[in-house]
């Protein structure tokens, strides 16, 4: 297969990629970020009950006819503890913020527009409206009306109003599953001290990241050896689970040991492309068998993480249903780049901010694709097109946001 240009490669990954439509219930204290499936009708009236704004006494609007007006006091309600009784002529309950307002009540005085000369007695300082201070019941919302629209994604704000509205848990799209399977015999889990001709696994941890980001469902499905009836198990077994998408970090190029792309296409994947006019990442494999896709990531640490960020995070956000970021933002070169050849470089850069106020991106000295410690530094991908002439600082440039 040629080298496709990034462009068309994303715009082919995409294709048909519609958000998926499976439901579950989920609950309050792991919503956040959660996308909501149909309209969410509110269970409860909020204020159940006309309630107190404000510390004070509740009376009658029409006692409070002059700039001093004695009352009874009757009682006392506060939240949780409502005054049962019924406010007549020239009384007041003792009220408090949240408790519901007393019956016969009609008003709120807030305490400091009063005296308290006695444990019986309060004087109103002056008149107030009726209503004042009074959250009506259903001010909020009412039992039986929508208080979320389908398709909202859920903030802290609107998780708090489905638990006000009734809900313990809430009906919201499932997440994309993304199996994600880092492959080489060479690899050991983190946290075990490689032997010779060894390393540690890393790429999936960042490429996990990046998933869960985009509104999907990370699952490691571990290390699998350059071994083919291994890959095929762990192949066979995303399927038999519905995954959505299946990664594999790895074993994207066409040496001897480099298995995915034959042993996929034994399994009845079909692949899309395979190798795109970028760097780093050119060994980039897509498909997909049935409905699940797949994506085969370089193995090298910025290979992997540049396309993941380009192809994975995109498609995962399409899967979840969210709006995908801008993809390429404006800056300024803020130092000479060489010209270009036939692929599009992803040049790993940090963002800074000029004395104009202008965002200018400093790639960073090295760029070799192994390179971990370099690309945990950048916070942007620096874009040089295809053949693109030398840039020289000032100059007008392109680059992608890294979250």
């Amino acid at each position: 297969m040629s080298l496709l240009p990034v462009e068309e490669a994303l715009a082919r990954l995409l294709t048909d990629a519609e958000p998926v439509r499976r439901i579950e219930q989920v609950g309050l204290d792991a919503l956040a970020g959660r996308r909501l499936a149909g309209d969410l009708v509110a269970r409860l009236t909020q204020p159940a009950f006309d309630a107190s704004a404000m510390d004070g006494y509740a009376v009658r609007a029409d006692d409070l006819r002059s700039a001093a007006t004695e009352l009874r006091v009757i009682g006392e309600a506060a939240a949780g503890a409502a005054f049962e009784g019924t406010v007549s002529a020239n009384q007041a309950v003792r009220i408090f913020t949240g408790a519901p307002v007393p019956a016969g009540a009609d008003a709120v005085v807030i305490q400091e527009n009063t005296e308290r000369p006695d444990p019986s007695t309060v004087i109103v300082l002056e008149p107030v409206q009726p209503g004042r201070h009074i959250r009506p019941a259903g001010n909020d919302f009412q039992a039986g009306k929508p208080v979320l629209a389908d398709g909202v994604v859920l903030s802290p704000a609107s998780i708090a109003l489905a638990a006000s509205a009734g809900y313990d848990f809430v009906p919201v799209r499932a997440r994309p599953g993304i199996a994600i399977v880092m492959t080489g015999s060479e690899l050991v889990w983190p946290g075990t001290r490689p032997g010779p001709s060894q390393i540690v696994a890393s790429n999936g941890f960042g490429i996990a990241a990046i998933v869960e980001a985009a509104g999907g469902d990370a699952i490691s499905y571990g290390i699998v050896p350059d071994d083919r009836a291994a890959l095929r198990q762990v192949f066979e077994n995303a399927r038999a689970e519905g995954i959505d998408v299946f990664v594999t970090i790895g074993g994207a190029s066409v040496g001897e040991h480099d298995l995915v792309a034959p042993v996929l296409r034994e399994c009845g994947v079909e692949l899309d492309f395979w190798k795109v006019a970028m760097r780093p990442g050119k060994p980039l494999m897509a498909g997909r068998h049935e409905a699940m896709r797949f994506l085969g990531l370089p193995g090298n640490p910025a290979s992997s993480l540049v396309t993941a960020e380009l192809f994975l995070r995109p498609l995962v956000e399409r899967l979840a249903g969210r709006p995908s970021r801008p993809r390429y933002e404006t800056g300024t070169l803020g130092a000479a780049v060489s010209e270009n050849d036939h692929r599009a470089d992803f040049m790993r850069a940090t963002i800074q901010q000029d004395d104009d106020g202008r965002t200018v991106l400093m790639p960073l000295a090295r760029q070799d694709s192994s390179l971990l410690s370099v690309f945990a530094t950048a916070d942007a991908l620096l874009v040089r097109p295809p053949h693109a002439a030398a840039g020289q600082p000032g100059e007008t440039c392109e680059f992608v946001r890294l979250a």
